[in-house]
């Protein structure tokens, strides 16, 4: 009677790891047009600001470089220097599989951009 309450325990909690070991969605963030002006009149892009704000605000999900193992694609425009009430970042997330666009929306900060997507991910994630 011990041993199969012992298989039994065994296999719940080899079930359990199982499941908390399940890969997280993979997302692959798309070179943004979006461009931060310098005081010193240069211009560079946002893309590695994107993909920071993501590791720190939505760690539900793994960065990828490679879109071809992606879940899903991001694009974020996040356009620095604008008025401040106006909407300046726009976030578009794509299903990598199918291509079709399942989440758009636009706000006021790149944090919430991001909030928004990871969010919408992990509703569309099975």
């Amino acid at each position: 009677m011990r041993l199969a309450r012992y298989v039994v325990c065994s296999t719940a909690l080899l079930a359990v790891a199982v499941v908390a070991q399940s890969p997280k969605p993979k997302i692959f963030v798309r070179d943004s047009s979006s461009w931060r002006i310098n005081h010193g009149g240069g211009a560079r892009p946002q893309t590695a600001e994107i993909i920071k704000t993501f590791h720190e605000r939505c760690p539900a999900v793994t960065v990828t470089m490679k879109q071809d193992a992606a879940d899903y694609i991001v694009q974020l425009d996040h356009e620095a220097g604008k008025d401040f009430f106006l909407r300046r970042n726009k976030v578009v997330v794509f299903d990598n599989k199918t291509g079709d666009a399942f989440f758009s929306e636009s706000t006021r900060t790149l944090g919430n951009a991001v909030k928004e997507a990871c969010t919408a991910i992990g509703k569309h994630t099975p």
